[in-house]
């Protein structure tokens, strides 16, 4: 099985067993790291995740994931929220933060600007638009490198 295809039939379990447990899930990573594999799951739900969402979802998750037997290898499950300083990569992470004020990186700069703030506005399959403090800026989404909300303390 190729590394997508075996991803794509990971995250269709997790995509399974979160939506049945009223969660949202927002990433799945698959990665090694110190000779160890990880699989890395993060959720959300309205008014954020606690510590017994993620044992919930842990729990429903492993016994699921051993009874498919996809990942032949050993590996540590961990559930967690993304936290607020994640990516915002999907079409419903954009929807849930219109209005919010997010910082989009790009791979090179547009009009001498490599990275904009502003309030995310509107996005489409093609672009996102942010009002930042003098201009309404529209960015196609194939020059975004990252999206995030803006943390300020």
């Amino acid at each position: 099985m190729s590394k997508k295809d075996f991803m794509t039939s990971v995250k269709s379990l997790c995509e399974e067993v979160i939506s049945d447990l009223d969660y949202e899930l927002v990433d799945v990573e698959y990665l090694k790291e110190s000779g160890d594999f990880y699989l890395r799951v993060y959720i959300h739900k309205p008014g954020g995740v606690n510590l017994d969402d993620c044992q919930i979802v842990s729990e429903k998750l492993s016994n699921r994931l051993d009874e498919e037997d996809i990942i032949q290898k050993a590996y540590y499950l961990e559930v967690s929220s993304p936290g607020l300083d994640r990516p915002l990569k999907t079409d419903k992470d954009l929807e849930r933060n219109l209005e919010n004020e997010v910082e989009v990186s790009l791979y090179k700069a547009m009009d001498g600007v490599k990275k904009y703030e502003g309030i995310l506005k509107s996005y489409d399959g093609d672009s996102v638009e942010l009002k930042t403090v003098d201009k309404m800026v529209k960015i196609p989404r194939k020059s975004v490198s990252l999206i995030r909300l803006t943390i300020k303390f």
